[in-house]
């Protein structure tokens, strides 16, 4: 409740200053880390909202999420470009997003699950750069929101067998048309292959901050909302969930060669979180729990290196004016600062040691090839090429001869290095306490 609070108090800082938000927030950061659940039980239970473990991280991903997306978008307010609505956005997302993981009622869930599509949409619509953001808008919108209204019926049907909507209180219900239209949406939003194509077109077309929300944050309301809901349909998951299983790895494996034929930075790396959060999909509704804390080590984990790699996209994109990868080539000989994290930040993307990511793959395969050895294959595909299409992404940037045409190449910021770092930093320090994700 103190969040909410606070971030309504920030809500007036807007007209102050752009950079006393960001400061705000992070003191709440800061605040709530000291506040972290580790017990496993729900604490801070106020008119049906609480917080759990998964919430508590959950919600502190998207807490520093927003916090870098703030960092990140000096640019609007340098160009004086609406940013006062911009941090408003940026700010009533996060107020949904936190409403959203703590809610214990599923109405409460759907609502504020649906409430947080809007400040995204005008995220994309009001700032991105091409004509192409309307198509881009209208994909999301229509994408999560037709599968929406099935959802709002199921939850009346359940409502009207037990009269409540309390996670606790929800009964089995095995009736396939249930098991379709409550998950489906999850299922978009994560988002699983066939239903993936409104994310490209929004990471492609969204301004900087608004990737780093979609990459960080909005991805991972489908996984939350299945560790929730699935446990209602324990019989019907054995029947089903080989077939999404066997959709999210092929998915994952095709996506993962598809990487190697993109010529746009921003491109690659939003298919490059198709294949990773395939993964974590198939992990939690194999219903194991390495396959559960594995999905959520992911989450945290795909967050922070996406975004970061969305920024370290956007930088190059500041000083070329140009994401394709042939264009922007020979970094290292004018920026080599920039290239020391374009290979951190790069290699905890591709699981290298001591990255979160690295820790999350290896249970995610344990539940796999537990749940069945004819995934070995998929799982294999997807792994190598997950280090390929990264690789070609960072020695295509990175080495070769600077295109001499003429473009600008200022030095970086220091608040550019402090983005980096605070992406980087979280990765690579969390796999020295693993317990926090014992469920």
């Amino acid at each position: 409740m103190m969040m909410i609070l606070g971030l309504l108090f920030s809500m007036m800082m807007i007209w102050v200053d752009f950079w006393l938000v960001s400061f705000y927030l992070v003191m709440m950061m800061m605040v709530y880390l000291m506040q972290l659940n580790l017990s496993g039980g729900v604490e801070n239970i106020f008119y049906s909202f609480g917080a759990d473990k998964v919430s508590y991280l959950m919600i502190s991903l998207s807490v520093w999420v927003s916090l870098l997306m703030i960092m990140a978008s000096e640019s609007l307010y340098k160009s004086k470009m609406f940013y006062k609505l911009f941090l408003l956005m940026v700010l009533l997302m996060l107020v949904s997003l936190i409403l959203t993981f703590m809610s214990l009622n599923i109405f409460l869930f759907y609502l504020f699950f649906e409430i947080s599509l809007i400040p995204i949409f005008f995220l994309i619509m009001g700032w991105g750069a091409q004509p192409e953001r309307i198509m881009a808008g209208v994909y999301l919108m229509f994408y999560t929101l037709i599968l929406s209204i099935p959802m709002m019926m199921v939850l009346f049907y359940m409502y009207n067998m037990v009269y409540s909507m309390d996670f606790y209180f929800l009964l089995q219900c095995n009736y396939l048309v249930s098991y379709l239209c409550l998950n489906m949406v999850f299922f978009v939003k994560i988002p699983m292959y066939l239903i993936h194509l409104w994310l490209p077109k929004a990471h492609v077309e969204a301004p900087i901050a608004g990737s780093m929300i979609l990459a960080g944050v909005m991805l991972k309301l489908g996984g939350y909302g299945l560790m929730r809901v699935l446990k209602i349909f324990l019989l019907i998951n054995k029947s089903l969930n080989y077939m999404i299983i066997t959709v999210s790895l092929l998915g994952g494996a095709i996506i993962s060669i598809m990487c190697f034929r993109q010529s746009d930075m921003k491109m690659l790396i939003a298919y490059s979180s198709v294949s990773h959060m395939g993964m974590a999909l198939a992990g939690i509704v194999s219903l194991n729990i390495m396959g559960y804390q594995g999905g959520l080590m992911m989450m945290l984990a795909h967050g922070l290196s996406s975004s970061g790699m969305f920024c370290l996209a956007n930088i190059i994109y500041e000083r070329s004016f140009s994401r394709s990868i042939y264009l922007n080539k020979g970094i290292m000989n004018i920026l080599p600062n920039l290239s020391l994290w374009w290979f951190l930040i790069s290699s905890s993307s591709m699981s290298a040691p001591l990255s979160l990511n690295l820790i999350s793959e290896i249970s995610l395969i344990n539940s796999l090839v537990t749940y069945s050895w004819y995934s070995m294959g998929f799982i294999f595909i997807m792994v190598l090429f997950s280090a390929v299409y990264t690789l070609f992404l960072y020695s295509y940037t990175q080495h070769g001869k600077v295109i001499l045409s003429g473009f600008y190449f200022d030095t970086l910021y220091f608040r550019e290095y402090l983005l980096f770092f605070l992406h980087w930093l979280p990765l690579n320090l969390i796999f020295m306490k693993l317990d926090i994700f014992n469920l």
